[in-house]
């Protein structure tokens, strides 16, 4: 059965039954964890087979039962509430979204959601950057995308991290959109290509080169998007825990 984090919470209980709920779902209950990515009118897939590696290393280094077969899924979809994981990838400009999309999205993100959106372009000044900018900000014109700290539960929710990565790195640092609230960050923003520092070929090669840092960075790649995914299904409950010399060897020998 694929993961939904029960049907997404049933799909409208409220934000506060979600928090207790999270750390006791999904993953602790043998489901599988599907990829589930964005389309849209413009180049919504431009890293194929970015998902698959990131998938086989979730699965070999976690806890979490994993399916191969990655659900597309365009903002409109009535089974968007059926994933807490959203992945929305893109290099040059796109249609805008329509007004439905952006109150389904909205909704989503009030819910539970985590999206994370990679501008893949490896470009400082890119059409997708401008152009999700002005989405976000149409879709929540009263939470501001906002750096996010190096002290943020993402860079600790599975390992230890003090940065963000990817195949390049365009921007030191990731952005979020953050229900004050709640403490939770429902959106996570990359500028740094971390589809392509995970893509392999049909092959099993590196698909892309990783500048400037090689295979390290690669590496931390990879481990960012497993720490994005177990925050997505555990939430924040890791904020306040101490990591023990275990978790830390752990990060060392992977």
């Amino acid at each position: 059965m694929v993961l939904k984090r029960r049907e997404f919470i049933r799909k409208a209980l409220a934000v506060s039954l979600i928090v207790l709920i999270l750390p006791l779902l999904g993953i602790y209950e043998g489901s599988q964890f599907q990829f589930a990515q964005v389309t849209y009118n413009g180049n919504s897939d431009p890293r194929p087979r970015a998902y698959k590696r990131l998938m086989s290393s979730l699965e070999l280094r976690t806890s979490v039962q994993v399916s191969y077969n990655r659900k597309n899924l365009s903002l409109a979809d009535p089974d968007l509430f059926n994933y807490p994981f959203l992945y929305l990838a893109g290099d040059s400009s796109f249609e805008s979204f329509t007004p439905q999309e952006r109150r389904k999205v909205r909704k989503y993100l009030k819910l539970g959601g985590t999206l994370i959106i990679d501008d893949v372009s490896g470009k400082e000044n890119s059409s997708f950057d401008t152009q999700i900018r002005e989405e976000l900000v149409n879709i929540l014109p009263e939470i501001p995308l906002t750096p996010i700290g190096h002290d943020h539960v993402v860079y600790k929710s599975f390992y230890l991290l003090n940065s963000p990565s990817g195949r390049k790195v365009i921007q030191p640092y990731l952005e979020g959109i953050t229900f004050g609230d709640e403490d939770r960050t429902a959106v996570f923003y990359s500028r740094n290509d971390l589809g392509g520092a995970w893509s392999e070929d049909e092959f099993g090669k590196w698909e892309f080169e990783v500048i400037p840092g090689g295979e390290a960075q690669r590496e931390r790649a990879i481990r960012l998007g497993i720490n994005m995914i177990m925050y997505a299904l555990t939430g924040n409950y890791k904020k306040d825990q101490v990591h023990t010399p275990f978790i830390k060897r752990r990060q060392m020998n992977f």
